[in-house]
């Protein structure tokens, strides 16, 4: 906050007013930003000269990026709160602001990246990657369920390519491609649920339930009950607790109190207190046995826990292939434009020489004329690519960052990276490369969970092609008191009891073994034809035959993947070998055309077609150059070795921070 000093009569009151306004605009932009100055594009390592009153105004009333909340973390909450389970679980807010590395790279107005820093700008900003991340929790919180028994909803796992497609200078428009990998369909297969006898919850449940209630029944006769009108209050409260366990067992116990008072002198017990205890347990011992068919959908649900590593694994590294071909073409969009620039001020220098020459009446006026065709040509060359630098510009900041900022969207880009350095998948064999993508790539893993999954369905379910023979017992107690009924009458009724009076005294009996109840049996239930489960369990079969025939065309493609990116590897490595051939008879061809122009024995203009041909092979190796840099990322995307390779770190990716390349 600003200090006003010397507001008396010896200040003019224009300084009075200002001075005021400066403390007011000072406090107001103070209150609005309490957590103190929060990370921001940088503007340059010099001191910024200090803001008029009227510059703070505008920069407390723009929107400023707030700090990055650190690395994604999200699990299950866990409380020993016993009234947890009943109430709802929150997630953190979503983070959408750039990572203050975006910033950091800011320099000199421009921002400067590598194609490292831009692979961790992707890893750190990117939505693609960001959204996939609560996968995990996703998974986990299906892991949860179906440990209580719950049917495995499964996890959304398809990988998708969300940037869009750059263009370079050698033709065609901008355009964006999207794929995506639906599960079962040749793609990811993120669960089945499996075949088998229903599984059982295994959350233990607890039941109560009670009323009071009051009879009145008039009576025809007073013989009956010895009154008119006989009245009758009952409490009764009954409990419950059953559970089921992977085994297949059934356990229930029951406990029923039950408290009856009524105005009849025929009863010895008045009011009559009865408790009844049962325990009930039942074991299936063909259908349903066993912890193989019973905590299936735990298996499936943990094999979804490795697929949703194994997809995030995938995801990554289609993303950092999709930023490394939108930054080669990044690069080739930024060469063109050096080469159109230097074009064009040889193209102005020639006509500027020409016009010279003109008035002088050494050249025919024709001569110029097309010096200036070929001056507005470069000119027309050099917009086109200044407008494909910008849309290249923009595609690549739109991967690298989380949310639109102002301050962003306008800066130029500078890659830092012009060619890349040997990739060792080049001088490798095609069994080589097959072997490294076996071991390597995540699909191979996926497939082979997503079969494992199959063949234990196909084992599951024959226990459902059994008969349902249970073994169940039962064991039960009976506890019965009550004080003397005072209003009994002895004419009418035997008014004598040995019942205990009170309810401790009932309680104990219930489970004392005083009034025993007991059984033992078995339960056989038999489906004559069992055509349902017959055909379940055939389709059972098919279905993992199918998936045998997906895992092998999976591998079958996996090699055809591989042998066709090692051809455009080839190709592209020959490609620049001939454009850099050409590129540079281009250059010898200028060079001598130059030297002829100096001696007389060629034109201005001659040497100026022999510079636009420069310029055209130059264009040519650059792009070239480009389609090999996105060949060999192709081929280690091909070979699962992108990330080994770009050295990323998958604990990074799962973070979101790339703790690693912090400045």
């Amino acid at each position: 906050m600003r200090h006003c000093s010397g507001a008396g009569s010896m200040v003019p009151k224009t300084l009075s007013v200002l001075c005021a306004a400066g403390l007011l605009i000072s406090t107001t932009f103070a209150q609005t930003n309490p957590a103190g100055p929060l990370p921001s594009a940088p503007a340059g390592s010099q001191q910024s000269p200090a803001q008029t009153i009227a510059q703070q105004a505008q920069v407390a009333a723009q929107p400023q990026p707030v700090a990055y909340q650190g690395p994604f973390h999200i699990e299950l909450p866990h409380s020993h709160n016993p009234l947890a389970p009943y109430m709802p679980s929150t997630v953190p807010e979503l983070n959408l602001q750039n990572s203050p590395r975006l910033y950091d790279l800011i320099r000199d107005g421009n921002l400067r990246i590598s194609l490292q820093d831009a692979i961790a700008l992707a890893l750190e900003n990117n939505l693609t990657l960001a959204s996939f991340r609560y996968n995990f929790p996703i998974a986990q919180a299906d892991l949860l369920r179906t440990k209580a028994g719950g049917v495995v909803n499964g996890v959304n796992n398809s990988i998708t390519q969300t940037t869009q497609s750059g263009f370079g200078s050698s033709g065609g428009g901008g355009g964006s491609t999207a794929s995506s990998a639906t599960a079962g369909s040749g793609g990811i297969v993120t669960s089945t649920l499996g075949a088998g006898a229903a599984v059982p919850s295994f959350d233990p449940l607890l039941i109560f339930a009670g009323f009071v209630q009051h009879i009145a029944t008039p009576e025809p006769n007073a013989a009956t009950v010895g009154v008119e009108l006989f009245k009758q209050n009952n409490i009764e409260v009954q409990s419950q607790y059953q559970q089921y366990f992977p085994l297949g067992t059934y356990l229930q116990v029951n406990y029923t109190g039950f408290r009856s008072a009524n105005n009849s002198p025929f009863f010895a017990v008045n009011p009559e207190l009865n408790s009844t205890f049962q325990l009930y347990l039942q074991q299936p011992l063909l259908y349903g046995f066993g912890l193989a068919s019973n905590e299936r959908y735990i298996h499936i649900a943990k094999r979804n826990l490795q697929t949703t590593d194994l997809a995030f694994q995938q995801q990554v590294i289609a993303t950092v292939t999709d930023i490394e071909n939108l930054y080669w073409d990044l690069v080739n969009a930024y060469q063109d434009v050096q080469v159109k620039t230097r074009s064009l001020e040889y193209a102005n220098q020639t006509l500027t020489d020409d016009q010279k020459q003109l008035e002088l009446q050494n050249i025919p006026a024709m001569q110029v004329t097309k010096d200036q065709s070929a001056v507005a040509t470069s000119e027309g060359d050099l917009t086109i690519a200044k407008a494909t630098l910008r849309h290249n510009e923009l595609l690549i900041k739109n991967d690298l960052t989380r949310t639109d900022d102002p301050s962003i969207d306008e800066i130029p880009v500078i890659p830092l990276d012009l060619q890349g350095g040997p990739d060792p998948n080049e001088s490798k064999s095609i069994a080589d490369l097959i072997a490294e993508a076996m071991k390597n790539r995540p699909e191979v893993a996926i497939f082979r969970n997503a079969a494992e999954v199959q063949r234990q369905s196909v084992k599951d379910i024959n226990s459902e092609l059994l008969p349902q023979l249970y073994l169940y017992g039962s064991y039960g107690g009976t506890g019965t008191a009550g004080p003397s009924n005072p209003n009994c009458n002895p004419a009418k009724t035997d008014c004598t009891t040995t019942l205990p009076t009170d309810f401790s005294s009932m309680f104990v009996n219930t489970f004392n073994y005083s009034a025993p109840q007991y059984e033992v049996g078995v339960s056989l239930q038999i489906n004559l034809r069992n055509r349902v489960v017959k055909a379940d369990q055939f389709r059972a079969v098919l279905a993992y035959r199918q998936s045998q025939i997906a895992q092998e065309q999976q591998q079958k493609s996996l090699r055809f993947d591989i042998r066709d990116s090692q051809f455009a590897l080839v190709q592209a490595q020959a490609r620049v070998a001939a454009t850099q051939k050409a590129r540079d008879l281009a250059q010898n061809t200028f060079d001598i055309a130059k030297k002829e122009q100096d001696i007389g024995a060629m034109s201005r203009y001659d040497t100026l077609i022999a510079e636009e041909g420069l310029a055209v092979a130059e264009s040519a190796f650059f792009t070239a150059q480009t389609a090999y840099e996105k060949a060999k990322a192709d081929i280690d995307r091909a070979t699962g070795t992108t990330l080994g390779r770009t050295g990323v770190s998958i604990d990074d990716a799962r973070n979101g921070v790339v703790a690693q390349s912090r400045p």
